[in-house]
């Protein structure tokens, strides 16, 4: 193939964004093509809508298939421009003026043949560069090939770096509003209650801001760390595509020199999302006196369900939009539903649960029309639960309606609930360090409501 001939054919087959050979080239919906990591990188660091970076025609983001025909075109046309480089003037020595035709394995250079004579070459293995190139064809397109996979799985872990970034980014700010939402339940408690004292109160949010700021910390140092090491991984990214951009001869010559050592670390040292909980802080005498309202209430409408919409809503929000689908729920697991035979329409109550064993539960009150409901959808106006849900190997606290982590650990035994219908206040107490997990506070209660038990069981 001649000069022009393959300076055509290769501009067909060349990238708009690194005007380089198509380096695992993918098309989108518009009909343009660009290499894989082009594509990626660029719609990364743009803006949204996502747009092609040739027509600007708005795109969106598919799982990218790579195009096989571009692909094989690709590879045709790197082969010609390899064979045209191996003819041209620039492999000429410049101290010897003589064609560099030999390829010395040991040092993995391309030699005239005086050079190959020399001290430090002459002990080492020579062969004509092109039988060595034949030779290496089926090795660099296999290299090659190694390199754009190693890519695709170095991308697949920068993505979900990423999520994870976005999501200790927003637990940050979560974290933040939730020490200052608990600041105010620990005073409205102690305003309500009586036997705690003012002094009491001072010291326990004293203890609340300093371990609230302590977390906060290491949530934004966990955030640096996260970002810095995406910026790691996108940098180890961008060299194996420079690596690929390589002309053959190039490439021959960097067999050895692959950064597979610098992908390995970097998957081994991701940072592990700091996960906030505060410590609680018993109060004696608390349960003593909450059980001076004791409410005995029966439990009714008992059933059975494989599908409770509360808990699917729950993983999903969970997932949040970018993550994977998380099946919390063991197949064949069912759902233990109750509500109490009685509603509450006033007065100061008092009631426990007990959820040890339970690794998914929600418990507190609910209106008749939600009890009714087929849906039961965590959205809903009209209750007002606690629940737990395990994600891998931790526990989740959230209230709702509107729905709200609580970074508090999980109680293992019983749980207490105090109503104070007239005041707008539902508070959830551990009972077993007289404790406060949670409360609602300032609310409307309007209509009956009923106690609600929820629990999975095997």
């Amino acid at each position: 193939m001649d000069s022009d001939t393959l300076q055509v054919f290769q501009s067909e087959l060349t990238c708009s964004i690194c005007m380089n050979c198509f380096l695992d080239p993918v098309t989108i919906d518009c009909g343009h093509s660009f290499c894989r990591p082009c594509l990626s990188l660029c719609w990364e660091e743009g803006q949204t809508p996502r747009s092609c970076p040739e027509c600007r025609g708005i795109a969106e983001r598919p799982h990218f298939k790579t195009n096989i025909v571009l692909k094989r075109l690709a590879s045709l046309a790197r082969q010609a421009r390899a064979d045209h480089d191996r003819r041209s003037e620039e492999q000429i020595c410049e101290t010897h003026q003589e064609a560099r035709g030999l390829f010395c394995e040991a040092d993995q250079t391309l030699l005239c043949g005086p050079c190959s004579e020399r001290p430090e070459h002459a002990a080492h293995s020579h062969s004509p560069i092109h039988g060595a190139a034949e030779e290496s064809l089926n090795l660099m397109g296999i290299l090659q090939e190694k390199l754009v996979k190693r890519m695709r799985s170095l991308w697949k872990l920068r993505e979900e770096m990423q999520i994870s970034l976005n999501q200790e980014a927003n637990k940050t700010q979560s974290f933040e509003n939730y020490v200052a939402l608990r600041k105010v339940m620990i005073t409205v408690l102690y305003q309500r209650i009586p036997l705690l004292l003012h002094e009491d109160e001072k010291l326990h949010l004293e203890a609340l801001e300093r371990e609230g700021k302590e977390i906060c910390q290491q949530l934004k140092e966990s955030v640096l760390r996260m970002t810095q090491q995406g910026e790691s991984l996108k940098e180890v990214y961008r060299e194996l595509t420079a690596m690929c951009h390589k002309p053959d001869t190039e490439l021959l010559q960097s067999l050895g020199r692959v950064p597979s050592c610098r992908t390995e670390s970097a998957q081994l040292l991701l940072p592990q999302p700091v996960v906030p909980e505060l410590s609680v802080w018993p109060i004696p005498g608390l349960i003593d006196w909450l059980r001076r309202f004791q409410a005995y209430t029966v439990l009714y409408n008992e059933r059975v369900t494989h599908h409770l919409p509360v808990f699917e809503d729950l993983r999903c929000l969970l997932a949040g939009p970018d993550g994977p689908g998380i099946d919390y729920t063991p197949p064949r697991s069912k759902y233990f539903l109750a509500w109490g035979a009685e509603s509450f329409t006033s007065g100061q109550h008092y009631w426990e649960v007990d959820v040890a064993g339970c690794c998914n539960w929600a418990i507190g009150l609910c209106n008749d029309s939600w009890a009714r409901e087929s849906d039961m959808a965590l959205d809903s106006k009209g209750i007002f639960l606690l629940l737990c849900i395990k994600k891998n190997s931790q526990y989740n606290l959230f209230t709702s309606f509107p729905l709200l982590p609580q970074y508090v650990k999980k109680p293992l035994g019983q749980v207490g609930m105090f109503l104070d219908y007239d005041g707008g206040i539902l508070s959830f107490f551990n009972v077993a360090n007289s404790s406060l997990i949670c409360s609602f506070l300032y609310c409307s209660f309007s209509s009956p409501l009923k106690p609600f038990l929820c629990s999975r069981y095997p």
